[in-house]
């Protein structure tokens, strides 16, 4: 039971930040940037699979061992944040000709700190309910 409160925590609380920080910075960056490249509307289901998988992939290699034995986890999330979205970014970045290091530096920042909070918070979350 405390493996669902721990992914449904997690996700919640990812969900909501990105859905903020997406609408509020994110799009009008890439409007900015590569208006005439977005998807309108956006295809949901590649990224309900990524928020999927990635939520699963963080819980598994961080919060559930953080959860279980301690071990850390807001510098571990941190660090698979920063990967995750430097991969897409500095990718982006070397073969698309309108992409922006502004949208690098913004993005690349963003997952980092979104993922390592929402995974403390998933674990917070996890251990208040299940003591």
């Amino acid at each position: 039971m405390s493996v669902i409160t721990l992914y449904v925590s997690t996700a919640v609380v990812f969900l909501v930040l990105d859905a903020i920080m997406l609408t509020m910075v994110m799009k009008p960056l890439f409007s900015r940037h590569i208006g005439p490249l977005l998807a309108d509307p956006i295809r949901v289901a590649p990224a309900a699979l990524f928020y999927l998988a990635y939520v699963a992939g963080v819980i598994y290699l961080v919060s559930l061992p953080g959860l279980r034995s301690g071990a850390p986890v807001v510098v571990p999330a941190l660090i698979i944040g920063l990967m995750a979205y430097g991969t897409y970014e500095f990718t982006s970045w070397a073969v698309m000709r309108d992409w922006h290091w502004q949208m690098v530096v913004t993005d690349l920042l963003w997952g980092g700190v979104l993922t390592a909070f929402s995974a403390w918070a998933g674990v917070t979350v996890t251990r208040m309910i299940h003591g």
